[in-house]
C-alpha cells in the first residue's frame, strides 16, 4: 500500500491532508509567507498516533518537516513537494498544573500565550516571553532553545524546562516526564532534544518548571549617548536592584527614530537624539518599597552619568506601549530587501562588532541600512539589514559580512533562533571540527536514515 493512503488507514482521514488541504496553508509568518508544499500534512492526535506515523516514515525513508508555530527566523519549516509536513496542532492539552510542586504539564501544540495564561491563573508565573508568544507553540520553543525579552532575569527555555516526552525518528517514545528540580539519576536526556530543532526526536509533551508570580511590575526608558555608558548603566542596575532587574532591551538611536517615521502608531517616550535607548523592567517582591528604589537606581545612574535622560512609566497602559514599541520588529518589512540576524556577543565587544559590520556594509554597500536593537543584558543582538537589490541576491554578501567578524569576537551565529536552513553554512564560525563531529554523531545515532528535518543545522 501507498505511503500515504497507509498513513491515512492508519491514523485516520482527519490526521493526513494531502492537495489543496495542504496548499491553502501558509508556511511562515514573517516576511512573505508562502502556500506549504508537501506530498500529505499530518496532524496526529495524541503520541501514539504520531509513533506510528514516524514509524511508518522512518520504514519508507520519508523525510518529515516538523512546521509549529512559523514564528521562526531561519526557514527550519521550510519544505518540498517530496517531504511530509508534520503539525502537532492537534497536541494542543494543558494537562495538569501542581501548585504544591510548581510545574505544568502540557502538550507540545499549546500556544506559549495559554501556558502563561494558564500559570497566571494559578497564581504562579511561567517567564518565557517573546513577541510571538500569541503563535509561537511549547514545543517549538523547547526545540529552539527559544530566549525572549526575560533571559537575563529566569535564563533560556532549558532553564524552565524539566522534563520532556519525545518520539524518535522511528518511531519509539522516550517519556522521560521528570517533575523534580533535582534529579541526577543517569543521563540527562532531556537536554539533548532542547535546542535541536526537531533534528533527533520530535517533542511531544512537556513539564515546564512555574516561578512565583512578581508582585511588582516597574518599566523605564532611559537615554545613553555612548555604549560604555550604556555597558555601566546595565552593571549599576542590575547590582542596585538586587537581581530584580527583568529585561534590559536596548534599540539604537537610529533604529528608534525608523520606528517612529511618519505613519507610526508609536510615540517617542524621549527626545530622539540620544544614541542609545533601553528598556528596563524591574520584577519585584515588594509593591511598596519597590518603586522607590526603581527611582533611586535610577537616580544614581544620572549621577554617575551613565543615562542622559529617563523617564518612569505612570501607567499599564505606558508599559505596554513601550513594549509595543520594542516587539514592533515587523515594520523592518517595509525595506526592500531585508535580511534578518539574530547573534549573541559578549557584551564588552558589541560596540566592536557593530562597527566593524555596519562599517563592511558601507564599504561594500553604500547607502545600506542596519538596524540595530536586542536583549543586550545577555548579549543578544538581531541586525535588520537593508543592501543590495530588492531581489535579495546579495544575501551571502551580507551574511558574510554580519557572521565573517564573530570569530574574532568570541560570538554566535545564532542567539537564540537556531540554525535551521538559512545559518547552517555559517555554523562552523561558532562550533569547531570536534564539536560538529559530535553533532553527527548523535544524529546518526538517533537519526539513521535521516528523516527528521533533514538537512537543519547538519549539511547531509
Amino acid at each position: 500500500m501507498p505511503l500515504i493512503e497507509l498513513l491515512r488507514s492508519e491514523l485516520g482521514p482527519e490526521s493526513v491532508l494531502t492537495g489543496d488541504a495542504v496548499s491553502a496553508r501558509l508556511a511562515g509568518a514573517w516576511g512573505r509567507p508562502e502556500p506549504l508544499r508537501a506530498r500529505a500534512l499530518l496532524r496526529p492526535a495524541d503520541t501514539h498516533a504520531l509513533s506510528t506515523a514516524l514509524r511508518l516514515c522512518h520504514a519508507a525513508r520519508q523525510p518529515v518537516v516538523i512546521v509549529g508555530g512559523g514564528s521562526g527566523l531561519v526557514e527550519g519549516h521550510r519544505t518540498g513537494p517530496d517531504d511530509i509536513a508534520l503539525s502537532l496542532e492537534r497536541l494542543d492539552r494543558i494537562e495538569s498544573i501542581d501548585l504544591a510542586g510548581r510545574t505544568l504539564t502540557a502538550q507540545a501544540g499549546v500556544v506559549l500565550e495559554r501556558i502563561q495564561r494558564a500559570a497566571e491563573e494559578a497564581g504562579l508565573l511561567f517567564p518565557l516571553d517573546l513577541g510571538a508568544r500569541g503563535s509561537a507553540t511549547i514545543g517549538g520553543n523547547v526545540a529552539t532553545n527559544a530566549g525572549g525579552n526575560r533571559v537575563l532575569r529566569y535564563g533560556m527555555t532549558r532553564q524552565l524546562v524539566l522534563g520532556l516526552e519525545v518520539v524518535l525518528a522511528d518511531g519509539t517514545v522516550v517519556s522521560s516526564l521528570n517533575r523534580l528540580l533535582k534529579n541526577n539519576a543517569g543521563y540527562d536526556l532531556k537536554q539533548l532534544f532542547i535546542g535541536s530543532e526537531g533534528t533527533l526526536g520530535v517533542v511531544t509533551r512537556v513539564v515546564l518548571r512555574l516561578l512565583p508570580q512578581p508582585r511588582s511590575h516597574l518599566t523605564a526608558v532611559a537615554a545613553c549617548d555612548d555604549f560604555p555608558a550604556l555597558a555601566g548603566l546595565l552593571g549599576h542596575m542590575d547590582a542596585a536592584l538586587g537581581g530584580t532587574l527583568g529585561a534590559f532591551e536596548v534599540l539604537w538611536g537610529d533604529y528608534l527614530r525608523f520606528l517612529l517615521e511618519p505613519g507610526s502608531p508609536h510615540r517617542a517616550p524621549l527626545p530622539t537624539s540620544h544614541a542609545y535607548y533601553v528598556l528596563l523592567d524591574m520584577l519585584g517582591g515588594d509593591p511598596a518599597g519597590d518603586p522607590e528604589r526603581f527611582e533611586s537606581a535610577l537616580a544614581g545612574a544620572l549621577e554617575a552619568g551613565l543615562v542622559a535622560d529617563a523617564v518612569l512609566a505612570k501607567s499599564r497602559a505606558e508599559q505596554a506601549a513601550w513594549w509595543s514599541l520594542r516587539d514592533d520588529v515587523f515594520r523592518l518589512q517595509q525595506l526592500r530587501p531585508l535580511f534578518m540576524f539574530d547573534v549573541g556577543v559578549p557584551i564588552s565587544e558589541v560596540e566592536g562588532y557593530v562597527a566593524n559590520v555596519q562599517g563592511r556594509l558601507q564599504r561594500e554597500f553604500p547607502g545600506s541600512t542596519c538596524h540595530v536593537f536586542g536583549h543586550l543584558g545577555d548579549g543578544n543582538l538581531h541586525l535588520g539589514v537593508s543592501a543590495g537589490p530588492e531581489d535579495g541576491s546579495a544575501r551571502h554578501a551580507v551574511e558574510e559580512a554580519v557572521y565573517r567578524p564573530l570569530a574574532a569576537f568570541g560570538g554566535s551565529v545564532s542567539a537564540e533562533h537556531g540554525i535551521g536552513l538559512e545559518k547552517r553554512d555559517w555554523l562552523a564560525v561558532s562550533r569547531n571540527e570536534g564539536e560538529i563531529a559530535l553533532m553527527r554523531l548523535l544524529k546518526q545515532s538517533l537519526d539513521p536514515r535521516g528523516i527528521l528535518n533533514p538537512g537543519r543545522v547538519l549539511a547531509a
